[in-house]
């Protein structure tokens, strides 16, 4: 393993960096009586009493996230990690908006500009962190974090960190988090929880057995949700039978075929510690970035990018255990051989489009339940309530599909109404929304996760998206996944025994074919 960037003061000292960061605080006591929060002034939180955060993932989204947590009175980034040193390579949705977004934070409009791409690497992360911490303390250097190339050096050397922020490609999620969290570190995770169905269940069982604080990121308290659920509680449009959700996504490149040159990894690049517990292959930026998610390997595709916002209050809120089947339907690409037209044979990379339909069991009050999910463009038929009105659906949208009527809403639920806009007003004119729902349509002031999250780790209460609540929705998407893999299988599957019970070939996908010394066992 490789050594951190940048030499750790505190453990230089043969001190831990808690104290080493409460030494200032403790000197400046020393000749005086007033209370050292007056002397921090407004929002003073002592160093002793902050949460030490590493922050593992220092791409594109890693930075673009970064600057919400250093504001943070309650935590301190005391060291970052990432197998890239610093590059301009990175991919983004535009030219210099991240740059743009992190220069604005730190408050220096020029920060980096006229670089020749998107910047990223731990390198970068370490320069922002300490400009901003600087600046906060209106002092000229800052040099309290610490840059690691490698996730397991971190862990093992700095011992007083108390959490871990992961912001890494898919494939690395699982493996980080179970290893930090049998440190008894603290977890914040990006979705999903892992790309693959047996580790997410690692993660959270060991999430339960370490009984650390987490926290999912996508995950929402559903207030829009909350407002749907109540007017299907009210009877608004009968019996629930089917929940459709589609997105755009992917807006990045899901390439069809695997690529065969083999350019020179970049300079400043651990292939192998980006690789992680993936099996060795060539290095290819086909791979990296964000077209990772693009990949079966190291991605979770549009459904895990963006499924886990919009469904994780629905999972929730309407009481869905694992699915009892999956099935799905993908786009394909043709290519010529001699001149003659033949299917591409993929089970490497997501499709350009697909949909993919969960069936979920009665359960208590409510019976059998069908969710659909569409992206590439894909939705459902345009109903006949929406025709109704001379409209069409939004490229992106839900709708909840009861047998006496439809509720359409925005992609996470916003602006949902009762279709046609007839049945809307004959509704509210009725009175018929309950005060439950008018409740929940007022909706409720929600904290900054963040907040929740560091309150979730000095011992309050889990916040909403403890990974405990991550189950379902976490089989539901690798599941997903399997049958796109597998051209559309419908897969029946027993969550007690963790098996899909009709296709043999699919249970090999629900786990991973390790590199040696990268394997994943069960908690002691």
């Amino acid at each position: 393993m490789k050594t951190g960037d940048t030499p750790n003061p505190s453990h230089a000292q043969g001190v831990s960096r808690r104290k080493f960061l409460a030494a200032g605080g403790a000197a400046a006591a020393a000749f005086t009586i007033v209370p050292r929060y007056v002397l921090g002034g407004a929002g003073f939180v002592a160093p002793s009493e902050k949460i030490t955060v590493a922050h593992i993932g220092c791409g594109s989204e890693g930075l673009r996230e970064m600057p919400e947590m250093l504001r943070l009175p309650e935590v301190q980034i005391v060291a970052v990690c990432d197998p890239v040193k610093e590059s301009h390579d990175y991919v983004d949705w535009s030219k210099d908006g991240l740059r743009a977004s992190v220069a604005e934070a730190l408050g220096k409009p020029d920060w980096r500009r006229g670089a020749p791409g998107i910047p990223g690497g731990r390198d970068v992360a370490k320069e922002v962190i300490e400009m901003f911490y600087a600046s906060q303390r209106r002092s000229e250097k800052f040099g309290g974090c610490a840059a690691y190339a490698d996730f397991r050096e971190l862990l093992e050397k700095e011992k007083d960190v108390n959490a871990v922020k992961i912001m890494t490609p898919d494939h690395l999620h699982a493996t980080i988090a179970i290893a930090a969290m049998n440190k008894g570190k603290h977890v914040m995770l990006h979705k999903p929880i892992a790309n693959r169905l047996r580790e997410a269940r690692l993660v959270i069982e060991t999430a339960r057995k370490t009984k650390v604080a987490t926290h999912f990121l996508p995950a929402s308290d559903g207030a829009n949700i909350q407002r749907i659920k109540a007017w299907v509680d009210a009877g608004a449009i009968g019996t629930l039978r089917e929940i459709h959700n589609w997105s755009n996504r992917p807006v990045w490149p899901q390439y069809a075929t695997i690529p065969t040159d083999t350019p020179p990894v970049p300079a400043g690049f651990d292939w192998s510690l980006w690789l992680g517990p993936s099996l060795d292959r060539p290095y290819h930026p086909h791979y990296t970035h964000a077209v990772f998610r693009g990949w079966y390997e190291f991605g979770g595709g549009a459904l895990a990018d963006m499924g886990h916002y919009s469904l994780w209050p629905v999972f929730r809120l309407f009481d869905l255990d694992a699915p009892v089947m999956v099935e799905s339907r993908a786009s394909h690409l043709c290519k010529l051989a001699d001149n003659v037209a033949v299917r591409i044979k993929n089970d490497y990379s997501f499709p350009a489009a697909c949909t993919i339909r969960f069936k979920f069991a009665a359960k208590g009050g409510r019976p059998a339940l069908d969710l659909f999910w569409y992206d590439g463009s894909m939705r459902p038929p345009t109903p006949a309530e929406l025709e109704a009105d001379n409209k069409e659906l939004s490229p992106e949208g839900m709708m909840f599909v009861g047998d006496k009527g439809k509720i359409l809403a925005g992609f996470r639920g916003d602006d949902a109404r009762i279709i046609p806009e007839k049945a809307m007003r004959e509704y509210q004119a009725a009175e018929k929304l309950s005060g439950a729902a008018r409740q929940a349509q007022a909706g409720q002031a929600r904290r900054e996760a963040g907040a929740l999250w560091v309150a979730a780790c000095k011992g309050g209460q889990p916040t909403y998206g403890d990974f405990l609540q991550a189950g379902p929705i976490s089989d539901a998407f690798n599941l997903g996944a399997v049958s796109l893999r597998l051209g559309g299988k419908r897969l029946l599957f027993d969550a007690a025994a963790g098996k899909v019970t009709n296709v043999a070939e699919a249970n090999k996908c629900l786990g991973r074919e390790y590199r040696a010394g990268w394997e994943l066992t069960e908690v002691g």
